[in-house]
């Protein structure tokens, strides 16, 4: 079970959205190379970054950040933000990223993740972000008519390697992981699922820990390891303590 602390940037900055508004955002680290290496030394080995610039573009726009988090850090960092074309995913997968996901491009191209699994088997997930149940696109300002469900059972026998689930409606707010709608997504589907929008506590950590999030991969914190609501020591200790 990985616990994935989350790098967004904004213009170059390491910063937390609140539901998706890049209207609300609060900046914790000008510095997102730095803020990588806090994770690594707090005893995280991976982690999830979006570029949040290159998810309203359709195209990466963050690259330098991520290049630094890359030289500075040997976490395994899965990427997020803008990736929408074959020569995106290969250009990520060359410089280091160990897995790309995939959002908007699923919606819009499926194709594209098929074609991009089927060459590199395990590194590419499939990021649904979810609006009342429906999946949202083009950084969240975009609602399509599928479900999550619907869409993450396309993508079945691809060889994705990961569906991460995010409730937008809670990212950033700090009241918990939507755990009914995330667990009842990965007991309807094989592809692991990892939780995403709203880790408040080590509550939320104590569920991973739990039978009923065994299909799970792991979750991903932010806001909350951010502003010390979430101790990094205490909930990894949780994680190797359940696992062991």
């Amino acid at each position: 079970m990985i616990l994935f602390p989350a790098i967004d940037l904004k213009d170059g900055l390491a910063v937390r959205l609140q539901q998706g508004d890049m209207d609300r955002a609060t900046v914790f680290n000008r510095d997102p190379a730095a803020q990588a290496h806090i994770f690594e030394t707090q005893g995280f080995r991976h982690l999830h970054v979006v570029d949040l610039d290159g998810a309203f573009a359709g195209k990466p726009m963050n690259g330098a950040a991520v290049d630094r988090i890359l030289e500075t850090v040997g976490l395994c960092v899965q990427l997020g933000g803008g990736i929408r074309d074959m020569a995106t995913v290969e250009g990520w997968l060359g410089k280091g990223v160990d897995r790309v996901i995939i959002g908007t491009a699923a919606v819009r191209n499926p194709a594209l993740v098929k074609e991009a699994a089927k060459k590199f088997p395990r590194q590419v997930a499939v990021g649904l972000d979810a609006k009342d149940g429906k999946v949202a696109v083009e950084g969240w300002a975009e609602t399509s008519e599928l479900s999550a469900l619907e869409l993450a059972k396309r993508f079945e026998d691809a060889g994705v390697s990961a569906i991460i689930y995010t409730d937008v409606s809670r990212d950033g707010m700090l009241q918990g992981i939507n755990w009914e709608a995330t667990i009842g997504l990965a007991d309807a589907i094989s592809i692991p699922v990892i939780a995403s929008g709203g880790l408040a506590s080590i509550e939320d950590v104590r569920v991973l820990t739990e039978p009923r999030a065994k299909k799970l991969e792991g979750a991903i914190a932010g806001r909350a390891l951010y502003d010390g609501r979430l101790d990094a020591v205490e909930a990894l200790k949780m994680l190797r303590g359940a696992r062991g």
